[in-house]
């Protein structure tokens, strides 16, 4: 088991930027691939982006592709969400998670064993 803690959120204008972090404590982190995960209001909670292991491979939602970027240090147990030109449809609770199944890196929810607590975006119009 991971323990993982987002920071970052809060509001911004549209267009803006933000960075999310989420810090793991606890098993080897390298170990884990890790992804972003969403929910909106009134949503569902769903996938964002996730990065392999090694950092080398990332897979995004189609809506976030070009604006946001995840990345990884594993010397420092940290993964990052790099967004950009944020829209106020981008207005959600971000989760990040963890998952031992790391081969192919999946999108599903259900796949991700481990998760945050969430950290509020809100984007203003």
């Amino acid at each position: 088991q991971v323990q993982l803690v987002e920071s970052g959120g809060g509001l911004v204008q549209a267009g803006g930027s933000l960075r999310l972090s989420c810090v793991a404590s606890g098993r080897t982190f390298s170990s884990y691939a890790m992804g972003w995960f969403h929910q909106p209001p009134g949503k569902e909670r769903e996938f964002v982006a996730a990065v392999s292991r090694s950092g080398v491979t990332t897979r995004y939602k189609d809506s976030v592709k070009g604006r946001f970027t995840i990345s990884r240090d594993n010397a420092k147990n940290t993964v990052y969400l790099q967004m950009n030109n944020l829209k106020p449809e981008d207005t959600a609770v971000y989760y990040c998670a963890a998952t031992l199944l790391a081969i192919p890196l999946t999108t599903e929810e259900s796949r991700y064993s481990d998760w945050g607590q969430g950290t509020q975006v809100t984007v203003a119009s």
